[in-house]
């Protein structure tokens, strides 16, 4: 049976599938100040950065329109899947979600199944990779629907950015009640309740908060058997390798995968952010 796993661009592709037919990444778009562009291939970080850190106004996204996703759905592929982040952080699920309609009202019926990850980055790369193994084992289209949905309700994801600003000025830590002041070096550590983020603990400088975080991950997932261990990070390759081997010294992962933030991911995490999930 073929199939097309549709992701928006917050979504961290692994490189091997950044040119698989199977997969297609739906860019959203970014703006910093008077720049526009679209993050897509051809996004570049350390521009993108260097932008954001001169810019005296908070960067900001917008999602990809009903008629991008309805595009992408527009192929001979038997079953469509649709990933994106969060709904209580981008419009996204939305607009997927009515381009399924729109597209099924226009062609007539065709399996399509949108999925909000109520996650972000490497959280979106769990159910789309998750969704090619479903497939590639020849299970039919409900079924694989609702193993998704189970598998995305058993993911955690965790995470420790050195700059908050981002997530707070565009509205997006309506989960938190109180964040500590940054001036004393007390870096929280975050993670999501149904797509919502919140805050699970902090500590004194990036390091401690990085081996907090650690110590919440093992002990929320208890055992690494059958799951994907997935360390996206924001120009940050040190601190992503510290945080893998700190996790593997306490669960032997079968598969760690480690990526650079593309756009979306890299304007809320910020330089120096380190995303987990497992």
């Amino acid at each position: 049976m073929s199939y097309k796993i549709v992701v928006d661009s917050c979504c961290e592709l692994p490189e091997e599938y950044l040119n698989d037919p199977r997969f297609e990444r739906v860019p959203l778009g970014l703006e910093v100040g008077e720049y526009q562009i679209l993050d897509d291939d051809n996004f570049n970080q350390a521009d993108f950065l260097q932008r954001v850190a001169a810019c005296p106004t908070c960067p900001k996204s917008s999602c990809p329109s009903p008629e991008r996703f309805m595009e992408a759905y527009d192929t001979e592929a038997e079953h469509i899947y649709a990933v994106t982040i969060s709904s209580h952080l981008s419009g996204s699920y939305n607009s997927a979600m009515l381009a399924k309609n729109l597209y099924c009202e226009k062609n007539g019926d065709k399996k399509i199944h949108v999925v909000d990850s109520e996650s972000a980055s490497g959280g979106e790369t769990q159910i789309a990779l998750k969704l090619m193994e479903l497939e590639e084992q020849g299970l039919n289209f409900d079924t694989i629907v609702e193993e998704i949905e189970n598998f995305r309700d058993t993911r955690c994801v965790y995470f420790v950015l050195d700059n908050l600003e981002t997530l707070r000025k565009n509205g997006r830590l309506t989960g938190v009640k109180a964040l500590v002041a940054t001036t004393l070096n007390i870096k929280p550590v975050m993670s999501a309740d149904k797509g919502v983020i919140i805050q699970k603990g902090q500590s004194v400088g990036v390091k401690k908060a990085l081996n907090k975080m650690v110590d919440m991950l093992v002990k929320e997932i208890g055992t690494a058997e059958g799951r994907r261990l997935i360390i996206t990070h924001c120009n940050a390759p040190e601190r992503a390798k510290l945080v893998k081997d700190m996790i593997m010294e306490k669960l032997e992962f079968a598969k760690v995968i480690i990526m650079d933030t593309k756009g979306l991911s890299s304007m809320y995490a910020n330089d120096g952010g380190v995303i987990v999930t497992a």
